[in-house]
């Protein structure tokens, strides 16, 4: 038989007035008070009220405890054991799963006759549990509040019980005032509370009703407290759609009611609150509905339509609430609590604007942030450059990606299709700077690189063409100069690195290309003037120094340097150019710190790689393939030595673009190409979490040994099988269109061949004969015509240029003429392996057909176009793993490992 209670119910219902629901008196005992949320939010709660729970249970760990500041909270099997030993309660809190909570509340229930009140966070329960905790708490004169609610709160008692209502610091967030609070969302419970601070209210009692199908203390209860409440002047009610709950409270103080959801009448199933079904009668419209009846309002409040009585108001956003009850309140004749503590403006602590000019509406100034935010966000803004987080980058990066539907990679966001238009430098930008830079930029990385590619008497050099005349690959050659380029070859610019960021930042330089910016308040001590100064004249830094002057570079740093008056050491001046380009992206916190120290090493290690992969005859003292040194450094681009070193001759327009175009293109094919894994392998190998173990040039070397002469469109293949069909035909120009052959013949012939020897092949049960190279995609292939969209990318480039290529071509007819020789069953796709091998063979085909270029050779550049690209991508991986690998994070897990017999 049900019990009666206090008011006029027809069920039970104990508490009769807000300020009975949380009071200082209640003692708690917590069910599962070990578990993880309960371990993060019970100690708060605990100090906040002043040390309310007297013990908790937690099967199998009698004995433990829940470590708090104000004391330890005893854990044992079972309630019966904590009542036995002289641990009183009234409350009891669920923390239990969902398929325990109807137990647990039975348990506490059966052998506590104390229990006046139950607290359930957890959620999810049956409806079937739900009604039978609702019965057990009938029977026994029991008020039980959720399932899936956050508990209550008093700011008066300053008191909480069964969740995290006022978060970890419910003083800064439950202030001392005139207004109630219950809630359907328990962490808008909170939220509003805060929001009625900024507007001068303060709170009474907050309730977390939960929203689980079945609510057992809701707005009839909270409408019946709340009248008895002489603290509370009115209340404000959060409201999601089910149940009838608000349509049965008789409220007597006004209301400002919040109900959102009206998108979930859409649905036909449960979404977030397990409650907020739709379908019904009872969705948001409706709820509206019910509250404008109630108030007598005819809207909506906004601030711009301020619909509100005396009896309340409604609003459909929680940032509004403020207002509406201000404006209600003001109807009756009260004023806030207190004066307002804020706003609900927007109040930004820090911004990064990555460079923008915004205009004043939206550029919001930054609000000065409350302890503790406050010296941690002055701790950030000390921080120079970002600290990605250290993670686990197994098969992931933080650099490149691939898309798997169009196969087309990026790099820091750059697709390789916009990287192919890009020049080389920019590009060497893009992969370490995580931007392609500006024009500045573009002469600052000609002249660091380009003062490296001349090794004449350089080791590295030597090493290099030991290994090509013993007959090594391209990758062998370069990495065996490499191998030379170890950490003592960049330790002294890495060191004036430092020193001149500590510098800038002291002297608090924003942009390193202020040509307004007073180098005289950066002051320099002895120690500093010896990292960046000589004792004599330094011919490296004079040429350097000289090319940035021809160029007119803009620099802070290099200013700084020259206003030194003495010679400034070759280290120095390296670090001046790569600290100008990793200043602002410093300063933006888009890359950190440890790139910016590491430039220097990968301007040498680029112009390493280029130079060695020129025969050492070329190197001279005073020049590279007969271009004078001061012309490297003062007036060519990057792009043009490295085409030079590919072809071996002054490039045409036409050459460069479409070197251009390859390296853009190779940069990367995404984290898990074998290259990329090389070079992060041997990053993780050398232990990244300690950055002063990674060598750059071991990791390059990486990169280097995991590439073959299967990389780069197929390498040779691709070249080698145009060389064979275009062998004999007296092509002089593959870029003029009137070339006078008819490709569609010389497909045509050859697919039919092929055809026949491939049915004979199979016929005779013999293998069958290999696939044609750069033909067929695996994604891109079962429609009727198949396309790989970066090729029809690139031949919509240069039909744009107005370029023509006979290989391309040739290459896109003879798809054709397979399906039309019935040879494939639909018209492959031409990947962009082909587009490689034709833009390659289009550059070299002159110098192939005078004699000056053999087909070996044609196959090392084959080879070495896929370096000069892939060596960029790479470095951005390597940099990437650097500032986010953990030490050997590569290894394949031992479960996954297979023996193969």
């Amino acid at each position: 038989m049900y019990k009666q209670g206090v008011g006029d119910f027809k069920y039970y219902v104990g508490i009769g007035s807000l300020a009975q629901a949380a009071t200082r008196d209640d003692r708690v005992c917590v069910l599962n008070i070990l578990g993880s949320e309960s371990r993060q939010v019970t100690p708060a709660g605990h100090i906040y009220s002043g040390g309310n729970v007297v013990f908790g249970t937690s099967p199998g760990r009698r004995g433990q405890v829940l470590e708090t500041s104000i004391g330890n909270i005893p854990v044992y099997n079972n309630v019966v054991e904590g009542l036995e030993d002289g641990h009183a309660f009234n409350c009891g809190v669920i923390y239990l799963p969902p398929s325990a909570a109807r137990d647990g509340v039975a348990e506490l229930i059966r052998v506590n006759r104390s229990l006046k009140k139950i607290f359930i966070v957890t959620e999810k329960m049956s409806v079937h549990d739900s009604r039978e905790i609702r019965a057990m708490g009938q029977q026994n004169g029991i008020d039980i509040f959720g399932g899936n609610s956050l508990g209550v709160a008093d700011a008066w008692n300053r008191v909480r019980i069964g969740g995290a209502l006022g978060g970890d610091s419910p003083d800064e967030s439950l202030r001392k005032g005139s207004i109630a609070i219950l809630s359907n969302s328990g962490g808008f419970t909170t939220t509003i509370a805060s929001y009625l601070r900024m507007a001068g209210w303060g709170t009474t009692t907050l309730i977390s009703s939960g929203k689980d199908v079945y609510i057992h203390f809701a707005a009839p209860e909270f409408a019946f407290a709340l009248a008895n409440d002489a603290r509370s002047k009115a209340a404000v009610l959060y409201a999601e759609p089910g149940g009838y709950y608000e349509l049965d409270a008789h409220f007597t103080k006004p209301v400002v009611a919040c109900v959102v959801g009206r998108w979930k009448r859409k649905l036909t199933r449960a979404v977030g609150h397990a409650g907020a079904l739709a379908g019904g009668d009872d969705d948001a419209q409706a709820k509206e509905r019910w509250f404008m009846e109630k108030f007598g309002v005819d809207g909506v409040f906004t601030p711009e339509s301020p619909v509100v009585s005396a009896r309340g108001a409604l609003v459909t956003n929680i940032a509004h609430i403020p207002a509406a009850l201000t404006a209600v309140m003001r109807e009756n004749g009260a004023l806030p609590d207190f004066a307002p503590e804020g706003s609900l403006a927007l109040k930004p602590w820090f911004k990064s604007c990555n460079g923008l000019l915004l205009p004043p509406e939206l550029d919001i100034p930054t609000a000065d942030a409350m302890p503790p935010y406050d010296e941690q966000i002055a701790a950030l803004n000390r921080q120079v450059g970002a600290v990605p987080p250290r993670q686990n980058m197994k098969d992931a990066s933080g650099a490149s990606r691939m898309d798997p539907k169009t196969q087309v990679s990026s790099l820091h966001g750059v697709s390789m299709l916009q990287a192919a238009q890009r020049s080389l430098e920019a590009n060497v930008c893009l992969a370490l700077l995580h931007d392609p830079g500006d024009e500045n930029d573009a002469k600052l990385v000609n002249v660091a690189i380009g003062a490296e590619i001349n090794l004449n008497g350089n080791p590295a050099l030597a090493a290099a063409q030991a290994a090509r005349e013993a007959g090594n690959a391209p990758n062998s050659v370069l990495a065996a100069a490499l191998s030379i380029v170890g950490p003592r070859r960049a330790a002294g610019a890495r060191q004036a690195v430092r020193a001149l960021i500590d510098l800038g930042t002291s002297a608090g330089l924003h942009d390193a290309l202020d040509e307004t910016f007073d180098v005289t308040t950066m002051p320099t001590d002895a120690a500093t003037r010896e990292i960046l100064i000589g004792g004599e004249r330094d011919a490296t830094a004079q040429l350097v120094l000289a090319g940035l002057k021809e160029r007119g570079v803009q620099s802070v740093f290099v200013r700084y340097l020259e206003s030194l008056g003495e010679h400034p050491r070759a280290d120095a001046v390296l670090a001046a150019i790569t600290t100008t380009l990793a200043w602002n992206p410093l300063m933006r916190k888009r890359v950190s710190r440890l790139t910016a120290e590491s430039l220097p090493w990968w301007m040498r290690l680029f112009g390493t790689l280029i130079g060695a992969s020129i025969d050492e005859a070329q190197h001279r003292p005073e020049s590279v393939c007969g271009i004078p040194n001061a012309e490297i450094v003062g007036r060519r681009s990057l792009t043009e030595m490295a085409c030079i070193a590919l072809i071996g001759v002054e490039p045409t327009p036409a050459d460069l673009f479409a070197f251009e175009t390859l390296v853009g293109l190779l940069l990367t094919n995404g984290p898990g190409a074998i290259s990329a894994q090389g070079a992060k392998g041997a990053t993780s190998a050398d232990g990244p979490e300690n950055p002063d173990r990674v060598q750059l040039n071991k990791a390059m070397v990486g990169f280097l040994t995991h590439s073959g002469f299967a990389h780069g469109g197929n390498g040779f293949e691709g070249v080698a099988f145009l060389l064979e069909r275009f062998r004999g035909v007296g092509l002089a120009d593959p870029g003029n269109p009137a070339h006078g052959l008819d490709l569609k013949a010389m497909a045509t012939d050859f697919a039919r061949v092929y055809g026949i020897e491939r049915a004979r092949r199979k016929e005779a049960g013999a293998h069958a004969v290999g696939a044609l190279p750069c033909i067929n995609h695996p994604v891109f292939k079962g429609k009727p015509v198949n396309v790989d969209p970066r090729e029809a990318f690139v031949l919509k480039l240069y039909d744009g240029r107005g370029e023509y290529n006979i290989f391309h071509d040739y290459y896109r007819t003879l798809v054709q003429a397979l399906y039309d020789e019935n040879v494939t069953r639909n018209v492959f796709a031409v990947n962009i392996d082909a587009v490689i091998a034709s833009l390659l063979l289009k550059m070299l085909w002159s110098r192939h057909q005078a004699g000056d270029v053999s087909e070996q050779e044609l196959e090392t550049a084959a080879f070495a176009v896929f370096l000069y690209g892939r060596m960029i991508g790479c470095a951005a991986e390597i940099d990437d793993h650097l500032n986010r690998g953990r030490d050997l994070d590569t290894r394949t897990s031992q479960a996954m490992v297979r023996y193969v017999a």
